[in-house]
């Protein structure tokens, strides 16, 4: 991981995506976030905002996540959302908007960590386009969930690594010890 060249994306933490199955992902990535920021990298918020029309009501018949609160990012993230570097709405499952393109592109971000939910939608098909637009994804296995419950988050993995490769999924520890690692060769510099 290319820490000096990472973002880390934290995707669709809304109370529309927060349930019983994805509710213990809520503190790992406040965690990991807090880590991450303290080391004054930048994170992105993405927020998922369903539409009427959309392909999600017209092949799935799924009219949620169109209006607060749904939409809102869950309150225990709230703090770390506001001094966010930067907040993407977006209407499919990836990260990758046009405004989002534009803004990894300028800032030269190489590698990208993503946690969130859901890891088989949302967080899996931004990882697999950073992928194919040449970034380095990485998805931090144990920050993500899906609401759907743990046997759809271990499917996703499962894909993920047919994706993106196995060495592509990390831990929370494993980011936590890449920002320590430079943190400490900063110190000795």
């Amino acid at each position: 991981m290319d820490i000096d060249s990472a973002a880390l994306i934290v995707i669709d933490m809304q109370n529309g995506f927060v349930n019983h199955h994805s509710q213990h992902a809520v503190p790992a990535v406040s965690d990991l976030t807090a880590h991450w920021s303290a080391t004054g990298r930048p994170v992105i918020f993405t927020r998922y905002v369903n539409y009427p029309g959309s392909p999600y009501e017209r092949f799935f018949h799924w009219t949620r996540l169109q209006t607060s609160p749904e939409t809102d990012i869950v309150p225990e993230l709230n703090d770390h959302a506001s001094a966010a570097y930067a907040a993407i709405d977006k209407t499919g499952y990836t990260l990758f908007t046009p405004e989002a393109i534009d803004l990894i592109r300028s800032a030269g971000w190489t590698d990208l960590v993503f946690c969130g939910v859901a890891t088989e939608s949302c967080v899996l098909k931004s990882a697999a386009d950073a992928f194919e637009l040449g970034c380095a994804p990485w998805i931090v296995t144990d920050a993500c969930a899906s609401d759907a419950g743990p046997a759809v988050h271990d499917a996703g993995l499962v894909v993920a690594r047919r994706l993106i490769g196995e060495g592509q999924l990390v831990t929370t520890e494993y980011v936590k010890g890449q920002l320590g690692a430079h943190g400490r060769a900063a110190v000795r510099e």
